[in-house]
């Protein structure tokens, strides 16, 4: 063998840039003992021999095809061949540098040539698979991954063929359901191709694998025996144990009955299943609290540990023992870079059966409907219905806080609500001011306040809202059958006190400055990235520098997606506000101005309180009015917990960052934000970091990729979700309502919305959506959203700014595409697509 052709058994695992994917697997499973055809692999040493200098893909593709393989390249290519045998029929096929990963399998991105006989066809098959390394799918597939065009190479498997009898895939983990002791199996007569690339009904298996029980069995052409299917769920479960992940395979069955392998890949749209942390063997389930939280895309390693010590606190507030406060309590699970709790004994407790779901009906509606799916799972059934254990530590806690006093305090009197606001604000401002520390010293305060001051100070400030609500509900059980149901959302319209709302119209307010500013307006035109940088060296226009300087002063520890501390804030960067600011400026009918729209909001709250009085007796009236008027000046505060959270988020990675100025000036670490990819507890080792760090960017780059979190996942990696899923009648999306009102317009798809382009009136559909979103509110027609509940904070501000909207909404951002014309109907909580007759 020479460097342009290698036998398969001696390609290596780590000869991924000189063999590809494909051929790397194959060597594993060959080195392993498994059955797979003999063959060779023209490595990509060949392929840069004649690889193309740049260009489209057809230039590329159209320049191998008319170029001749080396005659070196041939010779090597015909001399392994001949090794065979003589005119030996095979299988040649690609192996792609990126290909066959474990966060994208490029499953069927270039060619595959079957039954190939005879050396010139051998030699001309390789030329041709080159060539398919630059068809038009293989290239829109490596830009959706991300992947260098320029860098990736492609080797060439040459592979006996299987005589086969029958063939198909196996996946050893169920990859519809995430069941890991499930093998699927699809399988057809004759070659495997027809199986793999879609163009025939196979049979189909779910086989046990523990147990060998065939659980479903659809039979087309009735090509396995049941002794067969279950040799090849064995198979498939010993090629998962060699690799210690599930696999998808492909394989034949040869006329002899022997079964051969002839691939093996990731599966890559698997969820990894979170670590158990309790020596209960029992199943698990485990809910995602990052998608709670509105957060689709990972949490940065730093991130990760600030949650774990907010966790320990909380854990610790409710009378709970943490081992090891930097590793969270026992309950607090990672998988995926984001962060979930197992509910299990919620689950498996009459009480949590009652409270959970609903407390994740306002929260995430979603969330609340697969849970109760789970409840129906016999594996989840009722272990405990005892109330004294819950009712003694939430009592604990609710005395220890004041909470039913601060209450009723709030009731009497909202300004003494406001007031402890005020007061809270004052004492955090005092706290977090910056100090000159030791990077030690900084260490210990970061932990310090994580765990002792974010969430304790939720018992003293969650009261005030939970009052507002409780005010919201006495007015409903008053009014009886005189409000119609969903009613009573309008009268949270334009509420104040709310300190989001507040900001968005602050930075509305700005806009308004700037539009008046010719010298201004221009800096707007050019580009965010351009206006950003201007904003940092101080070069934009008096107005415009000074009003977002006055912005970020008050608002600059807020970011999108803030509740991860490795993310920058505002401060850092403000290209998010830039953007949205330019959005703003393009709002030119003044009917549609957002202050005008608050306005008129609270305006029409005002009368519909009095609307809704006039419905009931003279003493009704009176509860209902004082109730409502209660709620209006006390729901608007359900952001200042979160608020101030964020407060204390934003001055931990002031700390953090200086930290990693220091570890960069003793050369540890490149830059003083790498410190966002280690732990706290890595920050205290005295080592070279920078490796580590150069391997977290690189899994979390991967991480953002993946395109579904699943909102539970059990511990033999069911996602209880996908057996959950009831298909909506005539086509329509269906959610939970948020806020009432009915709009049809234009959709506009976002997944980030820093830089994100939203026209005025257009209905924002996202994945979900914090404070870091809400600007864009002030001029979106409506709002959907794949996350969230009646209560979760999109559906708030919506009802606030009195914007239509539907949220949990399943794969919204899927299912509909920038430039569809939707109807979005918040009381139904439906979303129609509106088919368009075009005119002739």
């Amino acid at each position: 063998m020479t460097d342009w052709v290698v036998e398969l058994e001696q390609v290596g695992a780590d000869a991924l840039e000189s063999a590809g994917g494909k051929a790397v697997n194959l060597g594993i499973l060959l080195r392993g003992g498994f059955p797979v055809p003999d063959g060779f692999c023209v490595t990509t040493a060949a392929y840069r021999e004649i690889e193309p200098a740049g260009g489209t893909a057809d230039e590329r593709r159209d320049a191998i095809l008319a170029t001749a393989v080396p005659a070196g390249i041939e010779r090597a290519i015909r001399a392994a061949y001949a090794g065979l045998g003589s005119d030996v029929p095979v299988a040649v096929r690609s192996s792609a540098t990126a290909e066959d990963l474990g966060f994208a399998s490029f499953a069927g991105q270039q060619d595959t040539y079957l039954d190939v006989t005879g050396a010139d066809a051998v030699v001309d098959a390789v030329r041709r698979c080159w060539a398919s390394l630059w068809t038009d799918r293989a290239w829109s597939y490596r830009e959706t991954n991300e992947v260098d065009q320029d860098t990736v190479a492609l080797a060439v498997v040459v592979q006996r063929m299987v005589d086969a009898k029958a063939a198909g895939v196996l996946f050893t983990a169920n990859p519809l359901t995430g069941r890991r002791n499930e093998a699927v199996i699809d399988a057809a007569p004759g070659l495997g191709e027809a199986v793999v690339s879609g163009t025939v009904n196979p049979d189909h298996f779910v086989v046990d694998t523990a147990s060998g029980a065939i659980h479903e069995r659809t039979l087309v052409h009735d090509c396995l025996t049941d002794e067969q299917v279950r040799a090849l769920a064995k198979l498939g479960g010993q090629v998962q144990d060699h690799y210690g992940a599930p696999q998808d395979t492909e394989w034949a069955l040869d006329a002899e009955g022997k079964l051969w392998l002839t691939q093996a890949r990731p599966i890559t749209t698997l969820y990894p299943i979170p670590a158990r942390r309790t020596t209960d063997s029992s199943p698990r389930i485990y809910l995602c609290l990052s998608l709670a939280q509105g957060l689709t895309r990972p949490i940065t390693p730093m991130g990760l540990a600030g949650i774990r010590l907010i966790a320990t606190s909380a854990a610790e507030l409710f009378g709970g023992q943490v081992d090891e406060p930097l590793d969270g309590p026992a309950t607090y699970v990672e998988a995926g870079q984001r962060f979930f709790v197992d509910v299990t004994p919620a689950v498996r407790s009459a009480v949590g059966r009652a409270v959970v779901p609903k407390v994740f009906d306002v929260m995430e509606a979603r969330s609340a409907a697969v849970l109760r799916h789970v409840f129906e799972d016999p594996q989840f059934s009722v272990l405990t219905s005892s109330r004294r254990e819950v009712v003694r530590r939430v009592g604990r806690v609710l005395i220890r806080s004041g909470a039913p006093l601060r209450m009723l305090a709030a009731i009497i009197a909202p300004s003494y609500a406001h007031y402890r606001v005020r007061r809270t604000s004052a004492h955090l401002t005092q706290l977090l001011a910056a100090a000159s520390r030791s990077a030690t010293v900084r260490l210990d305060f970061v932990e310090r306040l994580l765990r002792t001051q974010a969430l304790p100070l939720m018992p003293g400030l969650l009261p005030f809202p939970a009052a507002g609500f409780l005010m919201l509900a006495v007015a409903r059980k008053v009014l009886g059958k005189a409000a119609e149901p969903g009613e009573l959302q309008s009268v949270l319209r334009g509420l104040p006190h709310n300190v989001t709302t507040d900001m968005d119209l602050q930075l509305w307010a700005l806009a308004q400055r700037i539009r008046v500013d010719e010298e201004s307006v221009e800096a707007f035109e050019e580009p965010t990235a351009v206006v950003a940088e201007r904003y940092r060296s101080g070069s934009l226009p008096r107005v415009a520098q000074n009003g977002l300087s006055d912005f970020l002063g008050e608002y600059g520890h807020r970011a999108v997606a803030e509740v991860d501390l490795g993310l920058p804030r505002w401060s850092e960067d403000p290209a998010h506000l830039v953007g949205v600011l330019a959005n703003y400026l393009r709002l030119t009918d003044p009917a549609l101005a957002p202050d005008l729209q608050f306005k008129a909001g609270s305006a029409a709250a005002e009368a519909k309180i009095a609307e809704l009085a006039l419905r009931v007796s003279p003493l009704r009236a009176r509860i209902v009015r004082f109730a409502l008027h209660r709620a209006r000046e006390l729901c608007g505060l359900r952001e200042i917990p979160k608020y101030f959270l964020i407060r204390i988020l934003a001055a931990a990675r002031r700390e953090l960052r200086q930290v990693g100025a220091e570890l960069v000036d003793s050369g540890r670490l490149d830059s003083p934000t790498d410190v966002f990819f280690l732990s706290l507890r890595e920050l205290r080792t005295p080592v070279d970091l920078r490796a580590i760090v150069a391997e977290r960017r690189v899994d979390y780059d991967q991480e953002m990729r993946r395109r579904r979190v699943p909102r539970l996942i059990q511990s033999d990696g069911v996602e209880p979700e996908t057996l959950a899923i009831q298909p909506a009648a005539d086509g329509a999306l269906v959610g939970s309502p948020a806020s009432a009102g009915t709009i049809t317009a234009r959709a506009r798809v976002i997944l980030d919305p820093v830089g994100a382009h939203l026209e005025p009136g257009e209905i924002l559909v996202a994945p979900s959506t914090d404070p870091g979103w809400t600007p864009l509110f002030l001029t979106a027609g409506g709002l959907v959203m794949e996350m969230g509940g009646a209560n979760s904070h999109g559906a708030v501000v919506a009802r606030e700014y009195g914007i239509p909207a539907v949220v949990g909404v399943p794969d919204a951002t899927h299912r509909i595409e920038t430039g569809d014309l939707v109807t979005v109907n918040g009381a139904a909580g439906t979303v129609e697509k509106v088919e368009e007759v075009e005119e002739d």
